[in-house]
């Protein structure tokens, strides 16, 4: 039952989406390891897609990771696969191969095995890149909820994050300027001697 729900959203967040970034002109390109091609499923599974979605590259193996993404061997030895660092240069690499204006790249331990010290299993790393230089990046440890559930709730993050770099930036209001008195006071000195008025004659 939770994970025919958990479909229904999927869809309904892909499709909306495929519907903002149709709007606004936007085209999407992922950049997947642990979720294998899911997010760029959930996205083609609806008809019409191909006017948003131009490709998605599945880079499961580190040489994979660089060889069609250009993620950095050093990052990879330095950080690991599964790392914050790897995410950002997937999907910069994803956003750079693809020409498009927003990609989204995801790396983490699905399970039930592949953890290390300091890596449990449901580690997911995600980061989306934007034509007009914003990255996004996020970490969700969703726990040993078992394979398919850390990807399906990896895909359903994935979305959302795409959702927020794609909807169209809000302007701060610009700051009202403090009230200010157009003619200052000045302080008198005070009067040193006492004026003498001139008196008025009698009459």
């Amino acid at each position: 039952m939770a994970s025919e729900r958990q479909i229904g959203s999927t869809s309904a967040l892909a499709r909306s989406l495929l519907d903002l970034c149709r709007s606004r002109k936007l085209m999407i390109a992922t950049a997947e390891s642990c979720t294998g091609g899911l997010v760029a499923a959930a996205l083609t599974d609806i008809p019409g897609s191909s006017d948003v979605i131009d490709r998605g590259f599945v880079t499961y193996s580190n040489e994979a990771k660089r060889a069609m993404l250009g993620v950095e061997a050093s990052t990879l030895q330095t950080f690991g696969a599964v790392s914050k660092e790897t995410a950002i240069q997937m999907a910069v690499g994803a956003l750079e191969r693809a020409d498009v204006d927003l990609a989204v790249a995801i790396t983490g331990i699905a399970g039930p095995g592949g953890a290390t010290p300091g890596k449990p299993v449901g580690l997911v790393y995600f980061a989306v890149a934007a034509r007009d230089g914003r990255i996004t990046h996020r970490e969700h440890r969703f726990g040993a909820i078992g394979r398919s559930a850390v990807r399906n709730r990896s895909v359903l993050e994935a979305l959302r994050l795409l959702m927020e770099l794609a909807r169209p930036q809000v302007a701060a209001k610009p700051k009202r300027a403090a009230a200010t008195r157009l003619r200052p006071r000045v302080a008198r000195a005070p009067r040193l001697h006492p004026v003498k008025r001139p008196r008025r004659p009698r009459t």
